[in-house]
């Protein structure tokens, strides 16, 4: 990975005279999407591994935990050392990590080999949304909740198109035709190379120019504490429910409704096409109308279709899930860009916390939520996390950004 030997200095909040650069948001959202498509793989051929493997939901639980931790530890250790020492090519690097757990994906002859496929994948996301992120932030020109709506929406729909082409190429043909999909991530590879170009050069401008530090905003040491805890708590609600859709919807469908596993993961696939169309507008709205008000809504608003939606039947499960994953995808944009705007001088730290931090407690979710399934049912699973969004009342403790900016 080329290195670039200057300290990235924070682009300044008020940058809205800057030109927003599309191509670059679009191409990076292109490559998110490449990303997120060949991680959501991994959920979406559960079925097909816990078949194959003999695997217990606790199992197929520690093959997410593996993956998501990996990111999750190493999301924060990577953003944190590129805010000091870019690296525009460690795109690259990462997703020739996720094409390499790929291809031992495919290959894999036992449960070991699927724990280290899962490994390499998660180590590909833990290099790539950090500094994907923050290459969102260089080309928004100010408009920051736009850029993170346009990068995550790509991954969002990638994580979408995942389970669908799994029901279309894999089952059918079985698990070693998971293989073919490594050609998607050469040409994520292609991509990022270039985007890696641009950051390089986005970096030397920046060095070629004064200084200049990232705006205050005027919050004391304790309101960022207190922020930024605040934050994660949501963050956990989200990302504890969010998984027990993502890996264990498709279960409960096929348990409760007798569905076929095509037609389980279609219904998968309708409500990640839900989350994937929530992202575009919970960075847009923020802008406009403030990141802590769709913070409060995306998070709390979904609290009445969540404790609703054990009891339904097959035609309000779906809608019911579509609600929940529109509303509930609106809230992660928000929240990153909140947390950039407290502490705007670790921009790559706190991509990395945050994404690293939902990766985790989606990991640590997919592992406490199978040893509920297996020791109480499925269905249980679904009881139990319909409290989470109820955490969302947290939200009263954020403090109000544009208050916090007039004082400076």
């Amino acid at each position: 990975m080329e290195s670039v030997d200057t300290a990235p200095i924070t682009p300044p909040a008020n940058t809205k005279s800057e030109t927003t650069r599309f191509r670059v948001l679009g191409a990076i959202s292109f490559s998110h999407f490449i990303n997120d498509m060949l991680q959501s793989l991994l959920l979406a051929i559960y079925p097909i591994l816990k078949g194959g493997f003999n695997l217990s939901f606790a199992q197929i639980g520690l093959v997410t935990f593996t993956y998501q931790v990996t990111a999750s530890l190493l999301q924060p250790i990577v953003g944190s050392y590129t805010d000091k020492h870019p690296k525009p090519y460690s795109l690259v690097f990462g997703m020739t990590s996720t094409m390499t757990g790929i291809i031992l994906l495919a290959f894999a002859q036992n449960y070991a080999m699927l724990l280290v496929a899962a490994l390499f994948m998660g180590t590909g996301s833990s290099i790539f949304h950090p500094e994907s992120s923050r290459v969102a932030r260089l080309a928004s020109g100010g408009k920051h909740g736009l850029a993170q709506s346009i990068f995550q929406v790509g991954g969002n729909v990638g994580s979408a198109i995942g389970p669908l082409l799994a029901a279309i190429f894999i089952v059918p043909h079985g698990q070693s035709s998971t293989a073919w999909f490594a050609l998607a991530a050469l040409t994520g590879i292609t991509v990022l190379w270039k985007i890696g170009g641009w950051y390089k050069d986005q970096q030397r401008m920046i060095a070629a120019k004064p200084k200049v530090p990232a705006q205050p905003n005027a919050l004391s040491q304790r309101q960022v504490m207190m922020a930024m805890t605040v934050l994660m708590f949501l963050v956990f609600s989200k990302y504890f429910y969010l998984t027990s859709l993502t890996s264990y919807y498709t279960f409960y469908l096929m348990d409760k409704f007798h569905l076929s596993i095509q037609s389980a993961q279609v219904y998968l696939f309708i409500f990640l096409g839900a989350v994937a169309a929530g992202t575009i507008l919970g960075g847009p709205i923020g802008d406009r109308i403030g990141r802590k008000q769709v913070i409060w809504f995306s998070i709390l608003g979904i609290a009445p279709f969540t404790l609703a939606l054990p009891y339904v039947d097959l035609m309000w499960t779906s809608i019911l899930s579509v609600m929940i994953g529109f509303t509930l995808a609106s809230a992660f944009p928000a929240i990153v860009v909140f947390a950039q705007e407290v502490m705007p001088n670790k921009v790559g730290m706190v991509s990395g916390l945050f994404f690293g931090f939902a990766f985790g407690m989606g990991g640590i979710g997919a592992a406490v939520l199978g040893q509920f399934a297996d020791l109480y049912g499925i269905g249980y699973v679904y009881h139990v996390c319909a409290f989470l969004p109820l955490l969302g009342l947290l939200a009263i403790f954020l403090p109000n950004m544009h208050k916090a900016s007039e004082k400076v």
